[in-house]
């Protein structure tokens, strides 16, 4: 199924990164919070690959980490990979990776797959770039990001206009994440989530610093004509007054998921077979057990 539109988050990348600098900061702090879940992991990674680099943010944390020797950075967009720091810098695209099998001992995502349209198809091609045991971990936007933005302009424009028109992309559930990473191929899949709360000073200035994160619509069903003025006042007031904070400042919530998960390998853990279990699990829980025909007593 074809979600976005692919050339017009290159467009939106590269228009963002000239002045990426003043936006990044989502993707600074997503990039430290991933290095620390990679700190977790007792191994080092000789290889590694940054995939949907922007300008470098995740490649500045893994620089010196976890035995990293050779880093990778690829994005969609040329002008942010030509902005990005590092020897080795590739244009590619996460829905066809440039890759040969069974490259890279890990993988780093960092804010970038929630603008693909196959995500199990970039997924099983990112887990297939990497060698057996090699790990993948990355962090992208939850369906929860930015509701406030979300509800405000779905009311202002019902009521302007009588219906509403998709204005900010579709995010994936946390609960499709785990299943995502399965269906890829990748074993010990974990997924996890957090809340990074922004405050601005309006809607308008979220909206400003969305345009230079080249974080803008970019959903096939979106509106091709500029948004009415009287739109994004009518939007922009609602903010304002559903989400202030005591000091006037308005909330943005963004939702990251984070993903981990190995390509298989032999000396991984494995899941027991049925029957072999050594102990009972009501020994181990201390209780009694009971058929599965019997009804519990009530309370």
């Amino acid at each position: 199924m074809t979600v976005f539109d692919r050339e017009t988050v290159r467009r939106h990348r590269d228009r963002a990164a000239a002045g990426f600098a003043g936006y990044d900061f989502l993707f600074t702090e997503v990039a430290e919070r991933l290095g620390d879940r990679l700190d977790d992991v007792v191994r080092n990674f000789p290889t590694a690959l940054d995939l949907g680099c922007h300008t470098g943010q995740a490649g500045r944390v893994l620089r010196g980490r976890k035995g990293i020797e050779t880093l990778v950075q690829c994005d969609l967009s040329p002008a942010m990979v030509c902005a990005a720091e590092g020897d080795l810098r590739v244009a590619g695209d996460e829905e066809l990776l440039p890759f040969a099998d069974s490259s890279f001992d890990l993988a780093v995502s960092n804010l970038s797959l929630h603008w693909v349209n196959d995500l199990p198809g970039a997924l099983l091609q990112l887990r297939r770039a990497l060698k057996p045991d090699g790990l993948f971990i990355g962090a992208m936007l939850g369906g929860e990001t930015l509701f406030e933005l979300r509800r405000c302009l779905m009311e202002a424009e019902l009521d302007l206009t009588g219906g509403v028109t998709a204005r900010i992309s579709p995010f994936a559930e946390v609960r499709d994440a785990g299943g995502l990473l399965q269906r890829a191929g990748f074993t010990l899949p974990v997924v996890d989530s957090d809340t990074i709360t922004v405050t601005y000073e309006s809607a308008f200035k979220l909206m400003t610093d969305l345009r230079g994160m080249g974080e803008t619509n970019a959903g096939l069903n979106r509106r091709k004509h500029p948004t009415p003025r009287a739109l994004m006042v009518d939007a922009a007031r609602r903010y304002a007054e559903l989400y202030s904070e005591p000091d006037g400042r308005v909330t943005a919530t963004f939702q990251i998921l984070y993903l981990a998960g190995w390509a298989p390998h032999e000396s991984q853990q494995k899941p027991m077979k049925p029957g072999t279990a050594q102990i009972r699990l009501a020994d181990a829980l201390k209780v009694e057990e009971r058929s599965a025909g019997d009804r519990a007593e009530p309370v």
